[in-house]
């Protein structure tokens, strides 16, 4: 039996129905990837399978005693306290919130900590927003759910968390239905796709890559067939407008069919248009644009930018990739002049339009309508030497005429960074400075801004999480370490972890050990010194022992993948991951005591 049936399903907030009884399943097991252009209902339909929202029509079946958990786009912002507190608040309603299971309930607690490499003791408060979002999580994972539904689970992430997002839930093994932008974690997670789609639901039973085949092929079939209905439709319609000598001739049959062809038209719900941008580039720069000598920039001891040179040319395209709080914006900040770097210097070559989307989205006014905030007192917009009517202009970032007079407290997340691109795009920029401007955008406009970069002829600077954004549009990447360190890499965020894998490694890696020996000498060049007869034996025992903690750590590994690992005694769970840290410190002692042998 599906773990949660919607039959015939209908719900709608004014307008088209999101949800047009729509039939579908949830099967135990499973990762569902949850697809649909912005406003198409995928956050509604998150929290009606999670109980939060109710089906206007039609019933959704559950299996009996079927817990959820439900971790939404936004942080909480009333949340603070010890993260153990918070971690446990999430066993309120499950059965080990009585004072009889206490002790049961400490110790869910606990392992779960243990599990999202949390600690219990700090403050919510005081974490970073990936950090927040672990914490978010682990609180709906304590009372161990039969399905955890994830709203776009990347957004404010850095790279490193979203690694380690991936790396957990491949673990978890679990039942996951998830909304995301993140191609690549997409196409990571995924075994079976579901989309959104004026109402509809199309189900995908595939990974991404073939979906996108599938779909494609889908969209092809149905423009095809509309075509088809079309040309009918209107030879009917020709029909009926014939003079006298025709309606002599009609019979009832054929007006009738027509009357239907009509009604078939009429409930048709086309392919919504998509976004069209460009940007306005009415002057080129010079070929210099932005060049740095020994620049350095600290708030207070802490060192976030230290002796950074480079040179920036007209039509380079930078990405800059970094963990949460090492410095990326400060750097883009020190670019573009808004920040003085404390020591040395920042050259800005001739005629630069700089243009910049903030991550915050600063630049909006609240107290304004979506038409006062790209118009700004204006009717027009000028790009590239054509003037255009603003509402058309508009209407290209799909602002409907009866939503550009909204405040754009009104706006979701997606129609905000939509709303911004609109107003910078506006503006003429051969210097286009983008921090994360891909949160909460749908695929299809994340596409569409990528392939307007791709042809883009001034010069960027990107700051993104997305990886398959950063592979598919820079030139170069600038990674920032934390520790203050700049290194730039020539390609994308792919082209950086090859040149990574492919760089000489930091530490030796053992020969495997044959099958018909106890053991095996490393191929070790000449010690540098003289070792004694117990250091001998030690380097003799090394890469035996180290294969064997490998195998050990594979195999453990392979077991916590497996879903039924996380249905045993917690205790057993606790220790399994215990011993999977310890190999981990035990590897990492042992290939530092083999470099210290080998001199």
């Amino acid at each position: 039996m599906a773990l949660i049936s919607f039959q015939d399903v209908r719900i709608g907030f004014g307008g088209h129905p999101l949800l047009d009884d729509v039939s579908f399943q949830v099967e135990r097991g499973e990762r569902v990837g949850l697809l649909g252009r912005n406003g198409m209902g995928k956050s509604t339909l998150l929290k009606m399978l999670n109980g939060d929202v109710e089906p206007h029509d039609g019933v959704i079946v559950r299996q009996q005693k079927v817990r959820t958990a439900y971790l939404p786009q936004e942080v909480p912002q009333d949340l603070h306290g010890r993260i153990e507190d918070i971690i446990a608040s999430g066993l309120i309603e499950t059965d080990f919130a009585d004072d009889e299971h206490h002790w049961k309930r400490d110790n869910q607690v606990q392992k779960t900590i243990s599990l999202m490499e949390l600690d219990g003791e700090a403050r919510f408060e005081t974490l970073s927003a990936g950090m927040k979002r672990r914490v978010i999580l682990a609180r709906g994972l304590v009372c161990n759910p039969d399905l955890l539904l994830l709203d776009e689970p990347t957004n404010h992430l850095d790279i490193q968390a979203i690694d380690w997002l991936e790396d957990f839930l491949k673990r978890w093994g679990g039942t996951l239905v998830f909304v995301t932008h993140d191609r690549v974690f997409l196409q990571k997670l995924t075994t079976r796709i579901i989309e959104l789609d004026r109402g509809s639901v199309y189900d995908w039973a595939c990974d991404y890559p073939t979906f996108l085949e599938r779909k494609e092929a889908m969209l092809e079939s149905e423009q095809t067939q509309n075509a088809l209905f079309d040309k009918k439709l209107a030879q009917e319609e020709q029909w009926i407008r014939k003079g006298i000598e025709a309606r002599r001739t009609r019979n009832v049959g054929r007006v009738l069919a027509l009357k239907k062809l009509r009604q078939q038209r009429s409930e048709r719900r086309d392919l919504l248009g998509k976004v069209k941008m460009q940007i306005g580039t009415e002057k080129r720069s010079g070929r210099l644009v932005i060049e740095t000598e020994n620049i350095s920039y600290a708030y207070g001891e802490k060192t976030i930018i230290r002796d950074f040179t480079t040179t920036i040319q007209r039509g380079d395209k930078i990405g800059i990739v970094g963990a949460n709080g090492s410095g990326k914006t400060t750097l883009l900040k020190l670019l573009m002049g808004q920040l003085q770097s404390q020591t040395g210097e920042v050259r800005h070559g001739t005629n630069l339009d700089i243009v910049y989307f903030d991550q915050l989205r600063a630049q909006l006014d609240e107290s304004k309508s979506v038409l006062d905030n790209v118009g700004q007192g204006r009717d027009t917009v000028t790009i590239n030497g054509r003037t255009r009517n603003l509402m058309g202009y508009l209407e290209d970032f799909l602002f409907t005429r009866d939503r550009v007079r909204a405040p754009i407290t009104a706006l979701s997340g997606g129609e905000r960074n939509r709303l911004l691109l609109a107003r910078l795009f506006a503006m003429p920029a051969n210097l286009l400075i983008l921090d994360e401007p891909t949160n909460d955008l749908d695929i299809e406009t994340l596409e569409i801004l990528e392939d307007l970069l791709l042809d883009y002829e001034g010069t960027l600077l990107l700051v993104s999480h997305d990886r398959a954004f950063l592979n598919n549009i820079v030139t170069s990447t600038l990674i920032l370490d934390g520790s203050g360190d700049v290194k730039e890499f020539i390609g994308g965020y792919e082209d950086w972890q090859k040149q990574l894998d492919a760089a000489p490694a930091s530490r030796p890696t053992p020969k495997p050990v044959s099958t018909t020996q106890t053991e095996s000498k490393p191929d070790a060049k000449p010690a540098s010194r003289k070792l004694s007869y117990n250091e001998k034996r030690e380097l003799e025992e090394l890469p035996p022992r180290i294969q064997r903690l490998e195998e050990e750590q594979n195999q453990l590994t392979v077991r916590m993948e497996a879903p039924e690992f996380y249905q045993q005694e917690g205790a057993v769970i606790t220790q399994s991951v215990g011993r999977l840290e310890q190999i981990q410190k035990e590897l990492s002692q042992a290939y530092e005591r083999w470099g210290e042998l080998e001199g």
